[in-house]
Parts: C-alpha cells; structure tokens; sequence
C-alpha cells in the first residue's frame, strides 16, 4: 500500500547511470518514449540511443550523464502517471543533479527550461575539471565531523583545497579537491580509522572550491529561466531544508555546486516529519542503499525499469 502523505520521491544524480537505462519503459508506455524524443530534439542529438545502447564512455562523460539521469527518470515518472494519475507525494528531493529533476517534477519549472539548464550543468561542470582538474574519493567507517577534520589538516599541511562533498549516509562520506590534498586526506582518513578510501574514476571534484570558475555561469543561467513555486515541496541539498519559491531555488542552485551535499541531514529531516516511505525513480537503486543506512526502518522502493514501475502502479492501485 502507498501512504502518498507519508511518501517520499526521490531523484539519483551520478553514477547511477547505466547503458541501457530508459530502454525498457519507453519501449513498453508511449508517453515516456514521448518525452525521450522531446530530449533528442531539443538537445540536437540521440540522448535515447546514447542512454539504451551507449557506448559506456559517451554515457559516462559528465556532458552526457546529467542530461541522461534527468530525463530517464523524468520519462519514467510519465511513465508511473500514464499508469495511476497525478502522482503527489509529501515531498521531493534529489541527490545533487538529482535536485533539478525533483524540481522539474515538482513543476517549479518547465522539461524544456529544466533540460537546458541540465544540458549548460553538465557542460560547465566538465569545462570545470578541464581548467582545474581536481580529485574525490568515498570515506567508508568516519563520521562528518571526522572527515571535516581530516580536509583541514590535508588543506594545511598540502596549501590545497579539500573538502567534505556528499554527506551521503552514515559511514559513507565523499571528499572532493585537488589531487594532491585528497591523496594526503586519504592518508589520514586512514590513520584516524576509516574502513576502506576508494579513489572515485572522476577527474571533476563536485561540490567543491574548484567548481567556483563557472559559479557566475552557472548562477546566469539559473536565473535566466522562468521558475514558480513548486506544488509539491522539495528538500534542497544545500541548506538541507525545502525549497519554497523561486528565490530559495535560485540561490540554492547558484550554490549548489561548491557546497556539500547534505543528504543524510536532509533524509532524517522527511524521517522526522513522519515521512517513511521513500520511492526512488531513476536508474539503478543508489539512493535505496543509501536510505538503508540512514534508518533502517524506512519503507524503500525503487521505479527503474517497467517491472518494477508496473509491481509499484499495483500497490499504489492498492492503496
């Protein structure tokens, strides 16, 4: 049974992508075949055939992914609306690019405004990693805190920039800078007991001092699209708080992409306003793992290919 005033959708950024991903939903409902094709015309080439059938490294260039994961789980949104309805959860939320889907969804502004604005995202941001390449790695067994620590004594000792980026969930914290304050950030992160460091296959360090070169651009293109308040609420990243108008969204998004992710803040704030029921839409099931270790005792589901679309329109019928 879905409890709508109880549930939570929520949106996966990178590294959920996938070749393949989409490919099924929209060969099996119409209407998010439709929105697959809108993407490929007004992005000027093929995003559907780079999504079902790559090649993996084209998929994987950040230009690409960003747009990719928006409109994947958009088209299956469309999808799971097509099945039930107007689908109207107590809130929204997503992790980083994620956060432009759940306000696209959430209708604070258009899929055409939304997709562009994802599109100049993803090619600013690998222009970023080109002009100051940088480095991230996932801290697996220290808390926050913890990591804040380890990013100021690398800082200091290297005179680079590392910081805390994605607060993802406890025991799992990514940092992100320049190569050669992560490399003795991840010295000590080791020396102060972390369980394992795993350098992430990324050359862009997100959410940090090093995205400041195309903050200005970025911040003009946000403000360059028309915005309402979203009809459903959406938990930002930044201040881990919702997203009320088009004021809140603008400066969150202009700061967005140096400040952290605050996910397990944002989570255990729905968690603590009764919200336990969480429905990830998009590729694969990041966001479900990561709720698993925030509280165990959410409800967790995920909507990323037509079975498990079709297995959530019963439950929800159900309801």
């Amino acid at each position: 049974m879905i409890d709508w005033a109880r549930t939570v959708l929520v949106f996966p950024g990178q590294g959920s992508q996938e070749v393949g991903m989409g490919a099924e939903v929209a060969a099996a409902y119409p209407a998010a075949r439709q929105m697959f094709a809108a993407a490929d015309d007004l992005l000027g080439f093929s995003l559907s055939s780079l999504c079902w059938q790559g090649p993996e490294s084209e998929l994987n260039d950040t230009a690409n992914t960003q747009p990719a994961l928006f409109v994947t789980s958009l088209a299956l949104l469309r999808a799971l609306e097509a099945e039930i309805g107007p689908v109207v959860p107590a809130c929204m939320a997503g992790h980083s690019l994620g956060e432009l889907t759940a306000l696209c969804a959430a209708g604070a502004f258009s899929f055409e405004d939304g997709l562009r604005l994802v599109q100049t995202r993803g090619r600013l941001m690998k222009a970023a990693g080109e002009r100051e390449p940088g480095a991230m790695a996932a801290i697996l067994g220290l808390d926050a805190d913890q990591v804040r620590g380890v990013c100021a004594q690398a800082s200091a000792e290297t005179g680079q920039r590392l910081v805390l980026a994605n607060d993802n969930c406890p025991g799992q914290i990514v940092i992100s800078g320049d190569t050669g304050a992560l490399e003795r950030g991840a010295e000590l992160a080791s020396a102060a007991g972390a369980r394992t460091v795993v350098r992430l296959a990324v050359s862009i360090a997100s959410h940090s001092p090093l995205m400041d070169t195309i903050t200005a651009e970025f911040r003009a293109a946000v403000d360059a699209i028309p915005m309402v308040a979203p009809r459903i609420p959406v938990m930002g990243n930044v201040g881990a708080a919702a997203l009320t108008g088009p004021d809140a969204i603008r400066a969150e998004l202009g700061a967005q992409l140096t400040s952290p992710v605050r996910w397990t803040e944002s989570m255990q704030g729905l968690l603590a306003q009764g919200l336990t029921q969480f429905v990830e839409v998009g590729s694969k099931d990041v966001l479900s793992g990561l709720m698993k270790r925030i509280d165990r005792k959410a409800e967790r589901r995920t909507i990323n290919n037509a079975a498990s679309l079709a297995e959530f329109a019963a439950l929800a019928h159900a309801g």
